[in-house]
């Protein structure tokens, strides 16, 4: 995957699936930090390790509302990079339905790749594949 970005950002799942398969064009940020303001093209999406029920529970209830078939809890792959997004822009707010703020990556043209195990990081991170 030598054209693959270097660069990814990790996201929790289902956000991370929903991401690359359901249209999320927003990834929400409690924060504002340069890097991430500055930062623009393609990165890999990193879906986290962690996952609580309670946190699968809450996001899939948003897609059901939204009319957006899911994975299971157990068929979502963690721990590694499943796809990419190319970041074009960052807003304080969005129309986007997948908008809840208080900031916002504005992501577009998601393309999944098959699932590479990696550590990941707070931020934008310089990812490597785990053995």
């Amino acid at each position: 995957m030598s054209d693959f970005p270097e660069v990814a950002l990790s996201v929790r799942q289902p956000w991370a699936w929903a991401i690359i398969h359901a249209g999320k064009d927003i990834e929400n940020r409690n924060w504002r930090e340069g890097k991430l303001l500055s930062h623009r093209g393609r990165i890999a999406v990193h879906a986290a390790k962690g996952m609580t029920w309670a946190e699968y529970v809450s996001a899939t209830e948003f897609m059901r509302r939204n009319g957006i078939d899911y994975p299971g809890f157990h068929a979502l792959a963690r721990g590694g990079i499943i796809g990419s997004v190319e970041v074009f822009g960052f807003v304080d707010w969005s129309p986007s339905r997948w908008f809840t703020g208080p900031h916002g990556l504005m992501l577009r043209d998601p393309m999944p790749c098959p699932f590479i195990p990696s550590r990941g990081m707070l931020g934008y991170f310089h990812w490597t594949e785990s053995q």
